[in-house]
């Protein structure tokens, strides 16, 4: 029975973290840059699994590279991948910016915000595996240090990235609800939280690039 719990435990630790995990700050303000272009609350959802996709694959990916064959990566190196994040943010409230600027002159706004549902997730499977390498350093050399095995740790990275696909399922649904057809507000609601959500990304992203290229 002891054996059991020794073994259960930390996977289920693991869940929880990544779970919580995918509420941090830069992840939010990302994944609500990419609900506000759609119209479904489902196609939000699935912006948000493959989002959690992304930053597993990446975390896997680095875990086998550091735990299997035993490379380490210097500090640094973790900070200009932040820098990385940091700069995707900027560049995800800028796109959207420019879009939503887009549809006001084309007047595709004339009859309600509308949003265009491109029926693909290239988008937030592409930054999550950006978010995957900020921070994944620490977390598999803190699961290097606490499991022996490569089999426990590889393990409890990826329960890790199941947790942090379920909390981006739930964030991304919450933050879809006020541009979702049936919920949908007036335009300038609807514009303004689009523009506040891009705005808070790039002053995000700046505070993020400057810490870790000038601050570290």
């Amino acid at each position: 029975m002891k054996t059991i719990m020794e073994t259960l435990l930390p996977l289920f630790f693991a869940a929880v973290v990544g779970f919580t995990h995918a509420f941090e700050v830069d992840h939010l303000l990302a994944v609500s840059s990419i609900v506000t272009r759609r119209k479904s609350l489902m196609m939000s959802i699935k912006d948000g699994i493959y989002w959690g996709l992304g930053h597993t694959s990446t975390i896997l990916l680095i875990g086998m590279v550091m735990l299997v064959a035993r490379v380490s990566v210097a500090e640094g190196t973790f900070h200009v991948f932040e820098a990385g994040v940091g700069l995707m943010l900027i560049l995800l409230g800028a796109h959207r910016i420019w879009k939503t600027w887009r549809h006001e002159q084309s007047h595709a706004f004339a009859h309600g915000f509308k949003n265009v549902d491109d029926h693909n997730h290239h988008l937030a499977y592409g930054v999550g595996l950006v978010h995957g390498l900020a921070g994944s350093g620490t977390l598999v050399l803190l699961v290097m240090t606490e499991l022996k095995s490569n089999v426990d740790a590889m393990l409890y990275l990826l329960i890790f990235g199941l947790g942090s696909v379920a909390g981006m399922l739930l964030a991304s649904g919450v933050f879809s609800l006020p541009f979702a057809t049936k919920l949908h507000s007036t335009k300038w609601v609807t514009t303004g939280l689009t523009l506040a959500s891009s705005l808070l990304c790039i002053v995000f992203g700046v505070k993020v690039v400057y810490e870790n290229l000038y601050g570290a």
